[in-house]
């Protein structure tokens, strides 16, 4: 039944070839990263894979949030695993330019094989890795499969999984079971992550929380942004990374809250209570492809804006500054006051609310938080975050917040002490890995 399970599965993926092949050239359009090296995704390379050195352990980082994490994982992996070569695999255009700033001498950076039978043996046979980390929730039935045929140990790191998605899997439990029990472990953020993957069938080794506490913002991107907040003479509120139809909601509470704040040049946030200062609007989109609809859209409501990508010496006077750039969101935080998290005003899970408490920059959340359910809601308990019904009320609050200076003090405080007491996932993950690697690795395969 498993066979014909798998079989049936990978006719349709064979079947899907083609409608993938015409999103990439439509993606591309947009983001020219998915024109590069697209037959890699079928498992054809242009150049040899690399063989010099010994142990190389390939890393699959889907996207730009969990090649961050990834990057955290490298540096620790590297100090566990001297003269270890690293292959990095993507599966978004953000992901892989983020990615390509992780590699060293002896490195490879590759496209995740679309998920035929024929695609991921050519991947396996040609990188010959000596270990597969998959990263949070990547998991593929003819990869783990042939994985597990030609000796790769493949292990699921920093794995989360929230009730939506185990609902997911349920229904496909042919598929999905005998995909989660053949991986070699499993190392969960979480103890309901834990147990959500042990439902499926994962063999969980360890809970080891998540990676994303570890990771150290980058000093001078944060101390350039502190030095341009402090010649702002106004509290600066960002809306951080925000999805498709948050910028357009956080224009339409704006409008009714100050309706002539859209035709002033100095926008000014008032509270029916305390609020009559002005402050600065920062928003940073999460994708780079709608860089230029936000900047549009902040326009027609009548809002001056100024891009980060045209700033010289320090951010140029508007209503709304714009976060065009990628690697900057330590600046943005070290720049802003507050945070508002994008992607939890509308039902998408949130977005990383531990890079903002890194940086000691307090965070309003949405109600939609489930990608980030148990750090959001012990940041909130930690009193490092707040919690809003909806953007009106995360208005209010943030607004109310940089205006007061002894509780925004407090929630600073709180933030490094929140974000101290869960630490040291990256040295149990990649001692792990380093483990399953000396295990499996053996110089004659």
């Amino acid at each position: 039944m498993q066979r014909l399970a798998l079989a049936g599965y990978s006719l349709l993926a064979w079947l899907a070839t083609g409608l993938l092949r015409r999103k990439l050239r439509r993606r591309a359009r947009a983001e020219p990263g998915y024109a590069l090296a697209v037959e890699e995704r079928f498992g054809h390379y242009d150049t040899p894979a690399s063989r010099s050195g010994s142990v190389l352990v390939w890393l699959h980082a889907v996207s730009l949030g969990e090649t961050r994490a990834a990057a955290i994982l490298v540096q620790a992996l590297r100090a566990q695993l001297p003269g270890m070569r690293l292959l990095l695999t993507h599966g978004t255009a953000t992901g892989r330019a983020e990615g390509a700033r992780l590699l060293q001498p002896g490195d490879m950076q590759a496209w995740l094989p679309w998920d035929t039978p024929g695609a991921v043996r050519r991947f396996l046979q040609h990188f010959r890795p000596t270990a597969g980390v998959l990263m949070e929730t990547e998991i593929w039935p003819n990869l783990v499969a042939a994985c597990r045929v030609h000796g790769v140990p493949l292990v699921l790191a920093n794995a989360r999984l929230n009730e939506k998605s185990l609902r997911g899997a349920r229904r496909l439990a042919w598929l999905s079971r005998p995909a989660y029990a053949a991986l070699s472990a499993v190392w969960a953020q979480t103890g309901q992550d834990a147990a959500r993957l042990r439902s499926l069938g994962a063999p969980v080794a360890g809970v080891f929380g998540n990676l994303k506490f570890d990771a150290q913002p980058d000093a001078a991107l944060l101390a350039q942004g502190r030095a341009w907040r402090a010649l702002q003479p106004r509290p600066v509120v960002m809306l951080a990374s925000s999805r498709e139809g948050e910028e357009a909601l956080w224009l339409e509470n704006i409008k009714q809250k100050q309706p002539a704040a859209l035709v002033d040049k100095a926008l000014t946030a008032i509270n029916s209570n305390v609020l009559t200062v002005p402050v600065q609007w920062l928003i940073v989109p999460r994708h780079p492809q709608r860089f230029d609809e936000v900047a549009l859209l902040c326009a027609a409501a009548g809002l001056s804006v100024s891009r980060r990508s045209q700033w010289r010496d320090a951010p140029e006077a508007a209503d709304v500054w714009l976060g065009d750039s990628l690697g900057e969101m330590a600046l943005y935080y070290g720049l802003a006051d507050a945070a508002l998290l994008g992607g939890s005003f509308a039902p998408l899970g949130g977005q990383n609310l531990i890079e903002a408490i890194a940086c000691g920059c307090p965070v309003l959340l949405g109600p939609h938080t489930f990608n980030f359910a148990e750090a959001a809601e012990g940041a909130v308990q930690a009193g490092a975050a707040l919690r809003a019904a909806d953007m009106g009320a995360a208005l209010d609050q943030a607004l109310a917040l940089v205006h007061a200076g002894d509780q925004r003090a407090q929630m600073v405080q709180r933030c490094g002490a929140f974000l101290a007491q869960h630490q040291g996932a990256a040295q149990k993950t990649a001692a792990a890995i380093a483990s399953v690697a000396g295990v499996y690795f053996s110089p004659n395969r």
